[in-house]
């Protein structure tokens, strides 16, 4: 993705910074970032290509699409740049965010990581709700009652931290698509799942058969989806968020996200009363 040359040069230059102990000429360093950016005419993105329907494929299609995918495609349109897809699990993607693989991780802001990189305004909002087994529904009255229980998810995300906080054991899986999570739910293999409400309900919507149900009452942690970049790349992160300034003047994220939302506008705050969990951002 970067160049060899460019990437020396950029060590090079902040060895020199660091002499001079300059911090503002340390962040301007950062600004080359979009330069080699506009250099390679391209923004390379981590995406699952299993979640649906924010990134994967549709049945008998090769073609990547979904909300992210759609939305990262077109910010490339507007900032004349060729979008390159990298798929991988979300426990790889900051990684390889910070070792210069991709450019750009489309995830939420986490407080242990928020100091670590740059992120652009939000184009997603949503909120995080229990998927459970039909009859389990009226044993959860609080996520107090998760104390116990097995949720299954992936390692580093912000649902197995709140999971793990009210007492459940995780049960972790690598990039597999959502209908595994489910099903394990529904044989007994987990007992929860603790994720995001939009992704959840299309997930069930599309998955009749499973007797798993998403818990009407309990609605928690709201979150947004964000294009998360090199920290201190401020030039890249400014021309980001001019392009889905411009997507949202123009309705292209609401429609993007009716599209792939059964309708619902993902790019408008929600209206919920939704319970905050201290500890967890």
């Amino acid at each position: 993705m970067k160049k060899v040359k460019a990437g020396l040069i950029a060590a090079i230059t902040a060895t020199v910074l660091a002499a001079c102990g300059s911090s503002e000429t340390k962040s301007e360093e950062k600004g080359e970032t979009w330069r080699e950016i506009q250099e390679e005419g391209e923004i390379v993105v981590a995406t699952p290509g299993t979640l649906y329907p924010a990134s994967y494929y549709p049945e008998d299609s090769d073609k990547l699409t979904g909300y992210d995918v759609e939305v990262m495609r077109e910010i490339g349109k507007r900032l004349d740049l060729e979008i390159v897809f990298e798929e991988m699990d979300f426990d790889s993607m900051f990684a390889s965010l910070t070792s210069g693989r991709v450019d750009v991780a489309p995830a939420g802001m986490r407080e242990e990581i928020k100091d670590k990189y740059s992120y652009s305004e939000p184009y997603k909002y949503s909120y995080a709700t229990m998927i459970v087994r039909e009859e389990d529904v009226e044993s959860y009255d609080s996520l107090e009652d998760l104390e116990g229980k097995v949720a299954g998810g992936a390692a580093t995300t912000v649902y197995s931290d709140i999971a793990e906080k009210f007492g459940a054991e995780l049960k972790t899986y690598g990039n597999v698509t959502n209908d595994v999570y489910l099903r394990d739910v529904d044989v007994g293999r987990t007992d929860v799942i603790i994720n995001d409400y939009y992704l959840q309900r299309l997930a069930l919507e599309s998955l009749p058969q499973l007797d798993v149900t998403m818990h009407p009452d309990l609605k928690f942690h709201t979150n947004n989806q964000r294009a998360v970049i090199e920290e201190g790349a401020h030039t890249f992160r400014d021309k980001i968020d001019g392009a889905l300034d411009e997507m949202r003047k123009d309705g292209t994220l609401t429609e993007l996200s009716k599209e792939f939302f059964g309708g619902e506008d993902v790019s408008q705050k929600p209206e919920e009363d939704i319970r905050e969990i201290e500890g967890i951002e």
